[in-house]
């Protein structure tokens, strides 16, 4: 049986950005032939605290997916960065997945431990809170992507894909 992938990605909020470097890269993603039928996407979710955990979880509960990977736009990054957690005032959620394993050797991919504080954190921990409280074995990740550009795109898109045939 092929694992269910949730993917999401975020639209764009300020009057300078063209596109959302997360969902640019779904959309790179979405029209490679090999990739299983066994991906959702769940692109552009407003850039809004609230609507976007509350879209998010809605599919997830729909979907029921064995793997989430939330995607959101770092301009300021270099590589994708592979968030650890999230948090909300004094609360920490820790994803479960083993990120050592997941990134080892990747080139463009590192370990981040700050998500960042914007509506990113906020929907990877809502998505991680859901997942314990509804007692869901569902692996869950968030990863910020870097403007794409002629440079990085293969070597972003290449760590991606390896990122998501090492989720369980």
């Amino acid at each position: 049986m092929t694992a269910k992938i949730l993917l999401t990605s975020f639209d764009t909020w300020l009057p300078h950005q063209e596109s959302n470097s997360s969902d640019d890269l779904l959309a790179k993603i979405s029209q490679i032939k090999s990739l299983p039928d066994s991906l959702t996407f769940l692109r552009k979710l407003p850039v809004d605290f609230q609507l976007a955990p509350n879209l998010a979880i809605a599919q997830i509960n729909q979907l029921q997916p064995d793997t989430i990977i939330c995607c959101g736009m770092a301009e300021s990054r270099q590589k994708l960065t592979v968030e650890s957690c999230a948090c909300c005032e004094s609360d920490i959620m820790k994803t479960t997945v083993n990120l050592e394993l997941v990134v080892a050797d990747l080139a463009a991919t590192e370990i981040s431990h700050e998500a960042g504080k914007f509506v990113c954190e906020a929907l990877y921990y809502a998505v991680l809170k859901h997942l314990a409280n509804s007692q869901l074995s569902t692996q869950c990740i968030f990863v910020h992507v870097p403007i794409l550009t002629e440079e990085n795109a293969d070597k972003i898109i290449a760590n991606f894909l390896l990122i998501l045939t090492r989720l369980p």
